[in-house]
């Protein structure tokens, strides 16, 4: 054991032990993300640098960074190994269905078979489980009833109050129309419905569908850095999970700064 132990430490003291064992935690382990837009605001800020939990889910294929070649590259899959799938609520990191080299991060709203749609910026969903489940589970909730089924209105926003929408985005022709209303639909087998926190500047399953289980690559752990648009950095964000920046002070901060930048910002995104 002891000799055994020696050459493991000798390994990892090498340059090619090094580069084994930081891309098997790249590839299996945890991955460095950027936020680059305002997509999951209030939840998640641009600036915010923070680690990937890729066995989340499974395993996806790995890929080697920056290139986003896979190790396989005679394969079109990406996925490795099967496991846990999103739950309700779970904010994701997957791969765009229509270009896999591209990463987004928006949080779980539907899983295969429910229903959902949206009315007046409101997000109703019809869970699988049925209209008895739903009475049970949701009793606190504005729940109403459409096509002979039970909706529930705007499931997460309690649980997860940094969603929200933009008072200044009003239906008034110059916004796409998904934003306001999106037609009754289920979410096929193996497939989750993602929409952004910043419910109107999202480009989510609303403008481009539900996102396949194989494109799914982790969920956030936690923040390692963050700075804002000045470089100043948010040393109150670091180290910080997502379910710790729900807290009342981490999300007031939060709401804060997306007052501060969304002064001009009409963008979809």
């Amino acid at each position: 054991m002891k000799e055994l132990l020696l050459k493991i430490y000798k390994f990892s003291n090498s340059w090619t032990g090094t580069v084994t064992i930081v891309l098997f935690i790249i590839f299996f382990i945890a991955q460095a993300f950027r936020i680059p837009s305002g997509s999951m605001k209030d939840s998640l800020l641009i600036g915010d640098h923070l680690f990937a939990k890729k066995f989340a889910y499974g395993l996806a294929m790995p890929h080697i960074p920056f290139i986003e070649m896979s190790i396989m590259p005679w394969s079109d899959r990406l996925r490795l190994i099967d496991g846990d799938t999103p739950k309700r609520g779970d904010i994701v990191i997957f791969r765009y269905p229509h270009n896999t080299k591209q990463h987004f991060v928006k949080r779980c709203v539907a899983l295969p078979g429910d229903e959902l749609f949206v009315s007046e910026k409101n997000l109703f969903v019809h869970h699988s489980e049925g209209d008895e489940w739903i009475k049970e589970n949701f009793k606190d909730f504005e729940i109403i009833v459409f096509s002979g089924k039970l909706w529930v209105k705007n499931p997460y926003k309690k649980a997860h109050p940094g969603i929200h929408n933009d008072e200044k985005i009003i239906n008034n022709g110059r916004y796409p129309m998904q934003l306001f209303y999106f037609p009754p639909t289920t979410v096929q087998k193996d497939t989750y419905f993602m929409m952004g926190d910043n419910r109107d500047h999202s480009n989510d399953s609303r403008f481009w569908g539900p996102v396949p289980y194989e494109n799914i690559e982790g969920t956030p752990w936690f923040i390692y850095f963050s700075v804002d648009e000045n470089w100043e950095i948010r040393w109150d964000r670091i180290g910080k999970t997502p379910s710790d920046l729900e807290e009342p002070r981490h999300l007031d901060l939060a709401i804060k700064e997306r007052l501060k930048l969304d002064k001009d910002d009409h963008g979809i995104y």
